[in-house]
């Protein structure tokens, strides 16, 4: 069983008690059965699972529970609690420090998609601003220098490997040395894959860690093992000190849960889940929000965290043209640029509550990503001053001829330059119906600041943008308000996925 298939069977589980007429114990134990049964199948180890059950059953006792107590949300809560201890093994994930070498040793499996991994770790901290760079000290398997090399020249992440010298150990130390003098703060050094049985691969493993010293050992585990994960995982932990985790290929068919309960064998956090082949498709690792993911709850944070990486609040311009009600067609090009830099719309979609991970398919994905880099290639052939006009469609609109320019300029159809100036233009409403709303700009709490008939009529206005099935998923008008309240508040809480039931 797919984790987004456990989800879905874990949170069914859930509802079956807002269904009952009375929280007793065969309905508790029933419920228990079902979410038991959805772990197994997903291949979390059975200890964990039987743990699990125990732990519930010991907190909820029918006896002690006052009349007025709400069973339903404390069976649901101590579900929700025990669910992310399976993951958490209560330890804090190292992190790295900024104007110092960090260096950080990779290890795992043949296969399980390590040096694809350590340039997605180095690209996405380079993307927050580090000096990043990558070591390939693989040289076990044939072809391995030369992955890290395509990857990292794609990426525009220095790198070093040699062709000729044949001790991962000297490459590593050289590599890492060489880094550290030239000022880089994140070194990621890539080992060759190893098998538990493989002891002289893992005397090698021993001596790339004594000569480098990391600061953390990463353990790369691939999600389509199963529960083999556990007893590859141990062995790892035994040879070197693994601080961290990254699961990788949680984007197919792979059951997930053995690789997620194997954490317990390491000790240590995720710090990372891989989530497709693209080099963005590597998600920070979040307990509580994870499992909210899992359920369709969502992850504000991530959403935030997401948002505030792009520096929006740093432009000041756009602000302002927002606080007077003004959109022209290049701050709606930018917009898409802003879309585009936030990683895979399944990803983006996931974190918004009442979205589930499989809301978009991949199909969906790819088509809504063509169709948003058609659109720029659109405004790409009109000039500076139609992207800088304040008329906006009203400009072609007083001169047709400008839209047969603009469509041949970009290859395409009048009928697609016409519904590009449609949507700017009820985007534009919308901004400038948000421009005129006291106190939306303001930090703090959004329904103190904001007059809530101003906020209905903007969510009203927001809603009739929409695709009608996107609306739906989002529970219509209602579910449009609630979003933008828990975007203001930063978080989504457990009370409110049980409200909903």
């Amino acid at each position: 069983m797919v984790l987004a298939d456990l989800g879905r069977k874990i949170t069914t589980a859930l509802r079956s008690l807002g269904n009952a007429t009375v929280i007793n114990e065969e309905v508790l134990n029933s419920m228990l059965k079902d979410v038991c049964t959805a772990l197994l199948e997903s291949d979390v180890n059975i200890r964990l699972v039987k743990k699990l059950r125990e732990n519930v059953r010991s907190v909820i006792d029918f006896e002690d529970m006052g009349s007025g107590l709400n069973k339903r949300r404390m069976i649901q809560t101590a579900v929700f609690k025990e669910l992310i201890k399976l993951v958490d093994p209560g330890v804090k994930p190292f992190t790295p420090v900024k104007g110092k070498p960090n260096v950080i040793m990779f290890v795992g499996l043949q296969g399980s998609g390590k040096t694809t991994t350590c340039t997605k770790m180095a690209y996405h901290y380079m993307k927050k601003g580090w000096r990043t760079c990558l070591v390939c000290a693989d040289t076990f398997r044939a072809g391995a220098y030369d992955q890290l090399k395509q990857n990292a020249t794609k990426a525009r992440i220095p790198f070093y490997g040699s062709y000729t010298e044949v001790d991962p150990v000297v490459i590593a130390q050289y590599g890492v040395d060489k880094f550290k003098a030239d000022n880089f703060e994140i070194i990621i050094v890539d080992t060759s894959g190893r098998h538990k049985q493989e002891d002289s691969l893992f005397e090698e493993m021993l001596q790339v860690s004594n000569a480098v010293s990391p600061d953390n050992v990463v353990f790369v585990m691939d999600a389509a093992i199963g529960q083999a994960c556990e007893p590859q995982a141990r062995a790892f932990k035994e040879k070197v000190d693994v601080g961290s985790v990254i699961i990788t290929k949680l984007d197919g068919h792979a059951k997930g849960g053995g690789a997620l309960s194997a954490v317990a064998a390491t000790n240590s956090p995720i710090i990372f889940i891989g989530t497709g082949e693209h080099i963005d498709d590597l998600e920070p690792f979040r307990t509580k929000p994870f499992i909210s993911k899992l359920l369709g709850m969502g992850d504000i944070e991530g959403l935030i965290e997401t948002v505030q990486d792009l520096g929006l609040e740093d432009n000041e311009e756009l602000i302002k043209k927002l606080k007077h009600g003004e959109f022209t067609l290049r701050d709606m090009y930018e917009q898409f640029q802003n879309i585009m830099k936030m990683g895979p719309f399944s990803q983006i979609m996931g974190m918004i509550p009442g979205f589930g991970q499989d809301f978009l398919s991949k199909g969906g994905e790819q088509e809504s990503t063509a169709r948003l880099k058609r659109l720029m290639t659109l405004m790409d052939s009109m000039s500076d001053g139609e992207l800088d006009s304040q008329l906006g469609a009203k400009l072609f609109t007083k001169q047709p001829s400008r839209i047969t320019r603009v469509a041949n300029g970009a290859g395409v159809s009048e009928r697609e330059v016409r519904d590009l100036l449609n949507q700017h233009t009820k985007f534009a409403q919308v901004v400038k119906k948000m421009g005129g709303i006291k106190g939306l700009f303001k930090g703090g709490d959004m329904s103190r600041n904001v007059n809530p008939n101003q906020m209905a009529k903007l969510n009203q206005q927001m809603a009739r943008m929409m695709d009608p099935r996107v609306l739906q998923q989002m529970g219509g008008v209602n579910g449009i308000q609630n979003m933008m309240r828990q975007l203001q508040q930063g978080q989504g809480t457990l009370s409110q996925f049980v409200g909903k039931q």
